[in-house]
Order: C-alpha cells, then sequence, then structure tokens
C-alpha cells in the first residue's frame, strides 16, 4: 500500500491544462504525491482540450465527465453531482483545482461538502466585477480552500484585505505555474503549419461571453482591429462559435489583413507570442503569457486581474472602445515598455506547490 497523499486534480479549460502541465510534472517528481486527474468536459474540441495533453505532456485523465454546452448552473451542478461521487470512490487527501471556472467551482464545492480539503491554484485574484462568472467562481472558491496558492503578491493582499487571515486555511505566494510552464515548454515551440505566419504582425484574442456575445460590442472590437491591421497585420485564432455570432448579426467583417485561424495549440502560440509585435485580447492567460514574451498588450475589458501589469505599464485596459482600443496600440507602437522579470516569481511554483501538499497537516 502506498504512503503517498493521493491528489485529485479537476481540470476543464485550456489555461488549466497549461497549469497542469507544470504542476502535474512537479508531482509526478514527488516522493510523496500521487495523482489521480479528472477532466470535465468544459473545454472538449481536439484544438482545445486534447491537442494541449498531448502538447505538455500531462497525464492521460482518469475521468473524462463529458460535460459541456450547458447553461451555468446545469453545468457546474452536473460536475459537482459527478465529482462528488468520483472523489467518493477514489478518497484523496487532497482536490486541487485551477483558476476560476465552473469545473474550478464544482470541484471544490463537491471537495468541502465531503469533507476533502481543497487546494486551490491561482488564488486571490480579483476583478471586482460581479458580473463576470469568472469573479464569482474565484471568491467562492477560496473561501472554501485549505491551501491558497497566490501567483503574487498582489493576489496574497487581496486575500488579506478580506480577512483570509482569520480563517482556517494558509495562504502561500508561489508565483504563477504559468511561468513555469512557459520557461519548460518555450524551447519547444512550433510554428504553425497550417498558416502563413507575417513577418511582422499582433496577435490577438476574443473569447469572453461579454465580448462574443454581444453583438454591439463586438462589432466595436473588429472595427479596431480593422483600422490597427491597415498598420500592422493581425494574426486572429477565433472559435467558430465567434464566427457564426459576426455572421447571425452581420457584423462588420474582419478586412484583409486580418488572419482568422482556428485555435492553436501551446506550443504554436508561444511561438506566435514570441514573434508579434503586441497582444490583444480579453484572456487572463495570455496577458500574462504576453508578458512573459516581453510583448505589450492590450486588454480588451474594463478590468484586468492583472493589475501589476497596468501598474508596470505592460499592459493597457483598453475596454471594447473602437478609439480606446486603437488609442493604446498607438501608444505602445510609439514606446515599447522596458520589460523586467520578476512579477511572478522565479519559475519554481510548481515545486513550492507540491511542497506545499506534502507537509501541509503533517
Amino acid at each position: 500500500m502506498s504512503d503517498k497523499k493521493k491528489v485529485l486534480t479537476i481540470l476543464g479549460a485550456r489555461p488549466q491544462f497549461i497549469k497542469a502541465g507544470a504542476v502535474s510534472r512537479a508531482i509526478g517528481m514527488s516522493k510523496g504525491l500521487k495523482e489521480v486527474i479528472v477532466h470535465t468536459g468544459q473545454h472538449f474540441d481536439h484544438n482545445m482540450s486534447e491537442l494541449f495533453f498531448e502538447q505538455m505532456q500531462i497525464p492521460v485523465p482518469s475521468y473524462n465527465l463529458g460535460i459541456h454546452s450547458l447553461a451555468h448552473g446545469a453545468m457546474t451542478g452536473r460536475m459537482l453531482e459527478r465529482a462528488e461521487e468520483i472523489m467518493l470512490h477514489e478518497d484523496p487527501d487532497w482536490v486541487m483545482v485551477y483558476g476560476d471556472t465552473n469545473s474550478t467551482l464544482a470541484g471544490a464545492l463537491a471537495s468541502k461538502k465531503i469533507g476533502i480539503p481543497v487546494a486551490h491554484v491561482e488564488a486571490g485574484l480579483r476583478s471586482y466585477n460581479m458580473v463576470m462568472p469568472e469573479e464569482i467562481n474565484r471568491i467562492l472558491t477560496d473561501r472554501i480552500s485549505s491551501l491558497l496558492f497566490c501567483p503574487s503578491k498582489a493576489a496574497s493582499d487581496n486575500l488579506e484585505k478580506e480577512g483570509f487571515l482569520h480563517f482556517d486555511n494558509r495562504i502561500v505566494i508561489t508565483g504563477d505555474v504559468m511561468y513555469d510552464a512557459y520557461l519548460h515548454f518555450s524551447d519547444f515551440k512550433q510554428k504553425p503549419n497550417k498558416f502563413a505566419v507575417p513577418e511582422k504582425f499582433c496577435l490577438a484574442t476574443l473569447h469572453r461571453a461579454e465580448n462574443t456575445g454581444q453583438a454591439e460590442i463586438l462589432s466595436h472590437i473588429i472595427e479596431a482591429l480593422n483600422s490597427i491591421s491597415a498598420a500592422i497585420p493581425i494574426i486572429l485564432p477565433l472559435h467558430p462559435r465567434t464566427l457564426k455570432v459576426m455572421s447571425q448579426n452581420k457584423i462588420t467583417k474582419p478586412g484583409k489583413n486580418i488572419r482568422i485561424v482556428e485555435p492553436v495549440g501551446y506550443l504554436e502560440m508561444i511561438y506566435l507570442l514570441e514573434k508579434c509585435t503586441m497582444v490583444l485580447t480579453d484572456s487572463g492567460g495570455l496577458q500574462k503569457e504576453a508578458y512573459f514574451a516581453e510583448r505589450p498588450c492590450i486588454t480588451l475589458r474594463n478590468e484586468t486581474e492583472w493589475t501589476e501589469l497596468v501598474e508596470s505599464g505592460y499592459n493597457a485596459v483598453a475596454g471594447t472602445s473602437k478609439v480606446a482600443i486603437v488609442q493604446a496600440f498607438d501608444t505602445f507602437l510609439a514606446r515599447p515598455p522596458e520589460f523586467k522579470s520578476g512579477l511572478y516569481g522565479m519559475g519554481n511554483a510548481s515545486e513550492m506547490i507540491v511542497s506545499a501538499l506534502e507537509s501541509y497537516n503533517s
């Protein structure tokens, strides 16, 4: 019988696969832990799921729940029900969740309800926008977690302000596991083979429901990208559902200097990040990856959880106004920031997480 502690990891979305690529590798080298992976199925197509497991050498999940394409309540409820069944069967010492998706909250709730301690990777982030489902998920998950792994001091400060020092938990500033992943996999980056990459280009992504689900907002963003692409071509990995929304609502089509491609794998994304001039995105993870690659980033939202990037001048929060987006682009183009490392640790966050899991309550 093994004396290793069992960690049951809940994954469901692309950013979580990237983070797990680093942490699961560290668990695999640990003498005190073993891991069981549960994939909820929240991201299910090949480019958003299987490809990441393949490229990042994440162990094949022991369970794939296949739960996706549902409303928030139905999705979270079904995930919670299935996760509880698996936890009762596996009887883990820890349940580990990542980030702020429905998979995160469902895993944490199921675990807490049956008395298994929760470890939350990427704890303490706040946008202070309660309209965002992600904000609700991360706040509730933090509150019921026993181990809170913070990617930055700012995230730890948020927890202290909310009284977490008086709760029954342990806060650990680990740095960002996405930085661990970036450092490891940057040596294996791959040039995309399904489309030509220009000598000079900007990289843009759009996926958040508040942007892609509202025709007027999406139209403003596309207009801004069209304007920017007159100066520098844009590569835009875009989910088919966003193209469908554009077609249904007769939104201005992206111009000829915008290359729309299917979502790419992590190794291709690193290549594009390191080759591009600038990043425009509504993704939280890509904001950090732009910093790792030392590329200025324009955030296509009204707020960001990664406030230290804005305060350091690496990120401009432009919202969804065409004027503001184009103005941020012009500013970065004229005066690119000078990057300094260190905002998100030293690249050993995964090892710190493993050490804390091994030693907690021992």
